[in-house]
């Protein structure tokens, strides 16, 4: 059995569907073949038994053929009288209170059953039963009372009346059920080519992606029904697929460009200090202090890079640390002390709520930093930089120039730096993190013009002002 089921699931899918279809009109078509084999019969039974009850011999035609002890005179009269009342040629026996018989009419003798001496004993109005004849035949018997005597009446005719109509009835629904069956095979065949035409072309669609890597194929789909939303799932992961092939390679190209201007600087101050070295032409020592101090901003800016690429590739694959609830709060001012340090020259003032939220620590607070590097890139010396948190709403606002309204909807675009910070210290990536930390913990930043100057980071996160309870 686990053999042919294992060489049934080794057959392609078409196969299969017709098959099956194949065998469910088989046992449909068996299951109707035999309850019209049943109800044939049964209706064949019965008009039988109306048959016999409609042609009984008459009382008085009985007790003429039969002697004072009950034995019969003549075996065939009742057929040759001129009047037949036996036109079917029924075989007619008298039955007696002993189980005694005697033919008045036939051929054969039927058994007597023990119904057959209840009707003649008069403990039984009537009887229907099939018997078995003399010569092994099947007999279908009415047995009823004489009037005025201790005997009974037995009328039987052969079951080969209805076993002859059975018999054609049964070829008949082979013949059927055969043609059926071949047609439902035929039938099941092309439903599952016609059906499964879709499936063809998505297999080959997807056989032409994974030999060619060409992701801008895509599939017609029509209608409503599982295959056309299987083609458009396949054509929407295909789009996906594509945009994120786009974006790696975009990815792959804004850092070969980042990484270019700060690996050219550092080679052209190293080829000269090995120059110097090579030459024995000393570096004055003033030249020299501003080589190495390049050399060590570039190295710095060059490391600075390498692991804003590290955090935005972990925040994109959904690599980072374990998320759990923190105190955003805490998380502002361990931020803040950061900021002072590289700030020294600005003022911070806080205003920081208590505000829970579930985030990647770590992650949640580099995001944090980033926005307030932000503002101390651009904070004039002397400024102040005002930071809230409020209902789960932290603001960070600076003094700085603003961001120009054609630039806005660039900030936080991989890379992307405006014109007038490309002097200054980043490799555009800071605020790329601040949005995808943000974004996966739930919430939403923004950044705008504020009020009198400036700009203010928004920075939204779901949570609340008091830790859920634990346990």
């Amino acid at each position: 059995m686990k053999g042919l089921v294992r060489r049934f699931r080794a057959l392609p899918l078409r196969s299969r569907l017709a098959m099956l279809v194949a065998t469910a009109v088989a046992l449909a078509v068996a299951a109707a073949a035999v309850v019209c084999w049943f109800v044939v019969r049964t209706a064949l039974i019965n008009s039988l038994d109306e048959a016999l009850s409609s042609n009984r011999v008459p009382d008085q035609l009985v007790l003429s053929l039969i002697d004072g002890n009950g034995q019969c005179r003549h075996a065939s009269v009742i057929s040759n009288q001129e009047n037949d009342p036996n036109p079917f040629k029924s075989t007619v026996q008298v039955v007696d209170r002993k189980g005694n018989s005697c033919v008045i009419s036939g051929k054969q003798s039927i058994e007597v059953s023990p119904g057959d001496v209840d009707v003649a004993d008069r403990t039984s109005t009537q009887v229907i039963h099939t018997a078995t004849a003399s010569n092994g035949a099947k007999y279908r018997v009415l047995t009823y009372p004489l009037d005025g005597q201790p005997l009974a009446v037995s009328v039987a005719r052969p079951l080969s009346e209805v076993d002859d109509t059975l018999g054609n009835l049964v070829l008949v629904l082979v013949l059927v059920a055969g043609i059926g069956v071949l047609g439902a095979g035929a039938a099941g065949l092309w439903v599952a080519r016609t059906g499964l035409r879709p499936v063809d072309e998505l297999t080959a669609a997807v056989e032409h992606v994974a030999r060619t890597e060409d992701l801008d194929l895509r599939i017609p789909a029509e209608g409503d029904d599982e295959i056309a939303r299987l083609s458009r799932s396949f054509n929407s992961m295909t789009a996906s697929l594509a945009s994120s092939r786009d974006l790696q390679q975009q990815l792959i190209a804004d850092a070969g460009h980042e990484l270019r201007t700060p690996l050219t600087s550092l080679r052209t101050n190293i080829e000269l200090l090995a120059r110097s070295e090579d030459t024995g032409r000393a570096i004055p020592p003033d030249d020299r202090k501003a080589l190495l101090a390049s050399v060590t901003a570039q190295m710095t800016e060059l490391a600075s890079l390498i692991g804003d690429l590290q955090e935005l590739s972990r925040t994109d694959t959904g690599q980072g640390g374990k998320v759990q609830v923190i105190a955003l709060h805490e998380v502002v001012e361990n931020a803040l002390e950061r900021a002072r340090l590289r700030g020294p020259e600005l003022t911070f003032a806080a205003d920081l709520a208590p505000w829970y939220v579930r985030a990647e620590p770590a992650a949640l607070e580099r995001a944090v930093v980033n926005i307030l590097d932000n503002a101390v890139k651009f904070g004039p010396p002397g400024s102040t930089v005002e930071v809230a948190l409020k209902d789960g709403a932290l603001t960070v606002r600076d003094h700085g120039p603003g961001i120009p309204d054609d630039e806005l909807p660039h900030v936080f675009d991989r890379f992307w730096r405006s014109p007038s910070a490309r002097s200054l210290p980043g490799s555009g990536l800071g605020l790329s993190i601040v949005a995808r930390t943000v974004h996966q913990s739930g919430g939403q930043v923004a950044l705008e013009h504020a009020q009198g100057g400036g700009t203010v980071a928004t920075v939204r996160l779901p949570g609340a002002p008091t830790p859920p309870p634990t346990g």
